[in-house]
């Protein structure tokens, strides 16, 4: 098993290296990708130094998996490269979401679909992720007309320089500035570029994922993504219809049972989720369940997961782990 990790120094790729060791996934050679002026860096992991190498490079050394979280420039360019070759990519970016010909992938939810064909795979938006796995089960059950999300979305979303403005405004030092404003003490209805609708492409990747993912274009899906000044996770308000009445305590029921979700929703002693304490952890968290009770069949709900973790490097690692378990690579 040859694995490659590419974007390998970004907060994704340290987590992916993370999650792998947390993991235990099997691997005999590991190769490890980042930006050019990178190259030759040593990375240590699990008590071995490997030196950062070229894109090239291992592109030609044919992994059996990569896992790409370099961004949607590099992803287009060189995940096909990678695949002509034989190489499985599973991509972080934004860059195959949408293609018909791509899956993009929850496991739990449609890792079914996966096949030997399948050379390049995407991983879902973050703030997607965590929304469709609380929904799928309960879509299942009650089928969704329509959702409602406006998210809270961590400063780690936008990467290690968005961090490090945050704590250079909490600490009084001018640095540099990744976003239009000031983040911390603030919040920013703004996550990515703004499209002709009015709506940031943030907001229309929940919107259009969510009903690939769940594998129906009609449920109507409207989005509106907030950045504010957190680490840890993002957090989600949802508000979901149903085309069938649901009974509150057969949806907790239905959500415990659900793997990767862990439910924390007993408000009368201040338990609830929140990225405070999903950071570091794989599971998404949903709380604060209960009626809309201006329409029928609608439920409001609080999702919250760390977006580095199952929002990015473990769901990747899954999908690899997935298609190790089921013989779909080479290796």
């Amino acid at each position: 098993m040859k694995l490659a990790i590419v974007g390998a120094t970004g907060l994704v790729g340290q987590e992916v290296l993370k999650v792998l060791e947390e993991r235990n996934f099997p691997f005999q050679d590991l190769y490890l990708v980042a930006s050019a002026k990178s190259v030759g860096q040593k990375v240590s992991f699990k008590g071995k130094q490997y030196s950062i190498k070229s894109m090239e490079e291992v592109c030609n050394l044919v992994p059996d998996v990569a896992i790409f979280s370099a961004g949607g420039g590099t992803s287009l360019e060189w995940a096909p490269k990678f695949a002509e070759k034989g190489t499985v990519v599973i991509d972080n970016s934004s860059a195959w979401r949408m293609d018909p010909n791509k899956k993009l992938v929850v496991p739990e939810i449609n890792g079914k679909e996966i096949t030997d064909a399948d050379k390049i795979i995407a991983n879902p938006n973050c703030s997607t992720i965590q929304m469709v796995l609380a929904l799928a089960p309960l879509h299942a059950k009650y089928k969704l007309k329509r959702v409602v999300v406006s998210t809270y979305q961590s400063v780690t979303g936008t990467g290690k320089d968005a961090v490090q403005q945050m704590m250079d405004e909490r600490a009084g030092i001018e640095g540099n500035k990744v976003y239009p404003y000031r983040i911390d003490m603030n919040a920013l209805p703004h996550i990515d570029v703004f499209q002709d609708n009015g709506y940031t492409k943030e907001e229309m990747k929940m919107v259009n994922e969510t009903r690939k993912i769940l594998g129906d274009a009609t449920i109507g899906v409207t989005s509106t993504t907030v950045r504010i000044p957190t680490m840890g996770g993002h957090s989600e308000a949802v508000n979901a219809e149903f085309y069938h009445d649901f009974d509150l305590n057969e949806v907790r029921e239905i959500l415990k049972k659900t793997a990767g979700v862990i439910v924390q929703d007993d408000p009368k002693n201040n338990i609830y989720p929140m990225p405070l304490f999903s950071q570091g952890k794989d599971e998404v968290f949903v709380g604060r369940l209960r009626r809309d009770e201006s329409q029928p069949n609608t439920l409001n709900m609080w999702v919250v997961a760390d977006n580095l973790r199952k929002g990015a490097a473990t769901n990747a690692v899954q999908i690899a782990e997935y298609i190790l378990q089921h013989k779909l690579v080479n290796a």
